[in-house]
């Protein structure tokens, strides 16, 4: 049994680098991993939030 998530490869519009150096995962990306992390996303296509701690 496997305790490590599946590794999936980076395409064009995955990501893009935030003014400060960051990487920032876009909708694109999170749809393809197919589940929220809940960590409050910028681009969370799932509706969480972090402040209430619920899925919209």
């Amino acid at each position: 049994m496997s305790f490590f998530k599946k590794r999936i490869p980076l395409e064009e519009g995955d990501y893009y680098t935030t003014p400060e150096g960051y990487r920032c995962f876009t909708e694109q990306y999170h749809l393809k991993r197919g589940y929220c992390c809940e960590s409050g996303c910028r681009h969370c296509p799932y509706g969480f939030d972090k402040k209430t701690g619920k899925q919209l």
